[in-house]
């Protein structure tokens, strides 16, 4: 049957960013599919109620907290999810922060927080997830989160554009020295999504910006986390299975790049 490709019974995965928008979302679905899922954030809190959700309705969570910026904590997470489970199979790098700021006005403050959760938040998972894949030696698929932002410039957001261009870099190169054990590396690039981050950002405008973005797609609306979490899922899954090195854009048509 077609649907059994994207049935993820028995597989271990670890999200970071789990406790809102599109890491929750991704969490909750991986978990719906059959997937042990480690929820790991920041917000402890938030964190422990989406493993709580997903255990309410018969799934299996554990929640972790997690500063993706510290190696040390991503190689524990890392490792706790293995001793947890005996295995780690998918691994979603989704925690992210926004900042803005005109290009004349970002400082090496500015800089330094956005790459090292962005950027070096996104290699350190995709470092301790392969070393723990390679070492199981069944192979695995790493998924981590760009941006629309890296197809065009956009004002106030150097910082963040940088960030997820480097992230494609990082994912591009990284399928091409692990693909021969079996483990495969894609990235998705969201367009606007309604989330607790991007609202927050634009703050009493996000009703006005949400209809500017909906009328600029061809299918008339903005994404939600739950458009973002298929396609995670999608990657994550053997319906993919020949799929490394790409970059999934579920972005409603408002970008379409060559």
């Amino acid at each position: 049957m077609p649907l059994t490709a994207y049935d993820l019974t028995g597989r271990t995965a670890l999200i970071t960013g789990a406790a809102s928008g599109i890491g929750r979302a991704t969490a909750l679905l991986l978990a719906e599919a059959g997937a042990s899922v480690h929820c790991a954030d920041l917000d402890a809190k938030g964190a422990e109620q989406t493993s709580a959700d997903i255990r309410d309705h018969g799934g299996r969570a554990q929640p972790r907290a997690l500063d993706v910026s510290d190696r040390a904590q991503v190689a524990a997470a890392v490792a706790e999810s293995v001793r947890a489970d005996g295995r780690l199979d998918i691994m979603a790098n989704i925690a992210g922060i926004m900042h803005r700021s005109t290009v004349l006005d970002t400082s090496d403050a500015d800089l330094d927080r956005v790459l090292a959760v962005n950027f070096k938040g996104v290699l350190y998972g995709c470092q301790e997830a392969a070393r723990a894949m390679i070492a199981q030696g069944s192979g695995g698929s790493i998924v981590t989160m760009t941006s629309g932002a890296i197809d065009t410039g956009a004002p106030e957001l150097l910082c963040y554009g940088a960030a997820k261009a480097a992230v494609y870099q990082l994912t591009k190169t990284l399928a091409t020295e692990v693909g021969r054990h079996g483990i495969r590396v894609n990235a998705v690039a969201p367009g606007w999504i309604r989330t607790p981050m991007t609202d927050r950002h634009i703050g009493d405008g996000q009703e006005a910006a949400a209809r500017t973005m909906a009328q600029c797609s061809p299918l008339g609306r903005v994404g939600e986390p739950q458009d973002i979490a298929h396609a995670v899922l999608h990657l994550a899954s053997d319906a993919s299975a020949f799929t490394t090195g790409q970059l999934l854009r579920p972005n409603g048509g408002v970008q379409m790049p060559w």
